[in-house]
């Protein structure tokens, strides 16, 4: 999609993305080693009842998402940063995750080089539960273009 294309309003989804079990434990294990993420008996006896893919995992699973379906040939340079992070609910193998991004603003920078977006993005589980919503700023790259 174009920055021309990232109009307030616009709802925009990707997904489903399947969760395994074995990218949860080699995840963590690099990134997160912690029992609930790493050890899948200590996990069963945790208030988690269970495995849990790390909250950073699930990051990277909507970036993904994003990325493939929505940033992709765009002219996108990257995010001064996030302003909000939720982890709603817990990720668990065997999870199908939808991504929804909803645009919030759509500005030229004062320069009009820079395409300004913000924008909500919710990522949800097979069964309608919230596991992700951030709220974050992308840049893109209009320079080239008319301002």
């Amino acid at each position: 999609m174009q920055f021309e294309h990232f109009v307030a309003g616009t709802v925009l989804r990707a997904g489903p993305r399947a969760v395994g079990d074995e990218e949860i434990v080699e995840f963590a294990r690099r990134y997160d080693p912690q029992p609930f993420h790493v050890d899948r008996e200590r996990a069963a006896t945790s208030r988690w009842g269970g495995l849990i893919a790390s909250g950073w995992m699930t990051c990277g699973i909507a970036m993904e998402l994003a990325v493939e379906h929505i940033l992709k040939g765009s002219e996108s340079i990257g995010s001064p940063g996030i302003d909000e992070l939720r982890w709603e609910n817990p990720v668990r193998p065997g999870d199908q995750l939808m991504l929804t991004i909803t645009v919030l603003e759509s500005r030229r920078s004062s320069s009009g080089r820079t395409g300004v977006v913000r924008w909500r993005w919710e990522l949800h589980n097979q069964d309608a539960k919230p596991v992700l919503s951030l709220l974050a700023t992308s840049l893109f790259d209009v320079a080239d273009r008319t301002a």
